[in-house]
């Protein structure tokens, strides 16, 4: 126990890297100083780490017939709310209200990430990540991302893969 505590008492520690680590999962850590003013969080990030707006992907969670579901897609791109909800067997989504996104992942907005929510909640994540060897996500702090593999994110999250963005 003492050597589990002693991880998620290190500097920079999130529940998202705490999550990693103790499943044994091989990942990078990515801080970059958070400018309030920018108009996109991912897409301040994938400038700031100086990585291809592909592989940088965007945490969103939406309602799909009253669950809360979560969203991995590229910060490229936008969430297509009829192609997540047909990926979850779902007929209708929407944007889930911030405040109870926030409450329900235990993460600020423009902190979420896929990974260590307070709640665990169904995950998809878009296919097109598979086309890369690591992608960037949130590690649950505003200027801070982790790298990692996605099918290591997908079993982690126990995230369907799907085409849910657009571009």
């Amino acid at each position: 126990m003492a050597k589990k505590s002693k991880k998620q008492q290190q500097p920079g520690g999130t529940p998202a890297t705490v999550a990693l680590t103790t499943a044994g999962v091989s990942f990078t850590v990515h801080a970059y100083d958070h400018d309030p003013a920018h108009p996109s969080y991912g897409e301040e990030a994938a400038e700031a780490m100086g990585v291809a707006p592909d592989r940088v992907f965007k945490t969103l969670v939406a309602d799909v017939d009253g669950t809360l579901t979560v969203a991995v897609v590229p910060v490229a791109g936008s969430l297509d709310l009829k192609a997540l909800a047909t990926a979850v067997g779902g007929k209708r989504a929407a944007m889930a209200d911030p405040t109870l996104a926030e409450r329900t992942t235990g993460y600020v907005r423009g902190g979420i990430s896929p990974l260590g929510q307070r709640k665990k909640l169904r995950t998809v994540l878009d296919a097109s990540a598979s086309a890369h060897d690591t992608i960037c996500v949130s590690a649950g702090r505003r200027g801070l991302e982790v790298e990692v593999a996605p099918k290591d994110l997908a079993d982690l999250t126990n995230a369907v893969l799907a085409p849910i963005a657009r571009a």
